[in-house]
């Protein structure tokens, strides 16, 4: 099965692809994996993504695109794969699917982790971090034993800059805008796959496997 996971910050994309690959055997191919490994690797693509990141710049489509074809076109790819964080754009995705077509293949399934942006809300402004240790905490899925302390260090917990109110809900507002055309592009091709993210994560698990197991038959 080729697949793709959506959804918006916090929806639980990282914890859902983890217990995909070990479930159905795919690799999870993420974009930051791939430049990475194409910067490690000293590929051309990746040589040219490095110098547009080392200024801070967006690393252009067709570098993106040219990456990705190196990656899926490589051995553990051929029986399957979830791409995690690619296509962003909508001719990221009409890219993505003439690769497809190229290696006479095609995208099974798009699931998207579907959750309230109000919940999404709570959850990420809600995160706390040690500030001595780096242990990672939740006001209310994962609070320490005692408020503002950490559990194995008695360090300082904090809330980092990009999980205070004003700056999460600007986040979930732009990724809201552009995945919205990603969205209906993936509808449209009726390989748009829903998944409710608002309860617990071995419930939303059982339904990403039940949608699977049906496409595998």
């Amino acid at each position: 099965m080729n697949l793709i996971l959506m959804g918006l910050p916090g929806a639980g994309k990282g914890t859902q692809a983890d217990q995909i690959v070990a479930k159905f055997g795919m690799p999870h191919i993420s974009t930051g994996d791939m430049f990475r490994a194409a910067i490690k690797n000293g590929t051309a693509l990746g040589k040219q993504a490095k110098s547009f990141m080392d200024k801070g710049d967006l690393v252009p489509d067709e570098v993106t695109i040219g990456i990705v074809r190196e990656r899926l076109s490589q051995d553990d790819c051929k029986a399957g794969f979830l791409l995690d964080g690619f296509p962003r754009t909508v001719s990221q995705a009409e890219a993505l699917d003439a690769i497809m077509t190229k290696e006479k293949s095609q995208i099974d399934a798009v699931l998207y982790i579907d959750v309230n942006a109000e919940h999404l809300l709570a959850r990420l402004t809600g995160r706390r971090v040690c500030a001595n240790c780096g242990a990672s905490y939740h006001v209310t899925y994962n609070p320490p034993k005692k408020e503002g302390v950490c559990d194995r260090c008695g360090g300082q917990l904090t809330q980092r800059p990009d999980d205070r109110e004003e700056t999460v809900h600007e986040r979930l507002e732009v990724n809201i805008k552009q995945q919205k055309p990603l969205v209906t592009f993936y509808k449209g091709k009726n390989v748009l796959k829903k998944i409710n993210g608002d309860q617990p994560i071995d419930r939303v698990f059982e339904e990403v496997s039940r949608v699977l197991g049906a496409i595998a038959q």
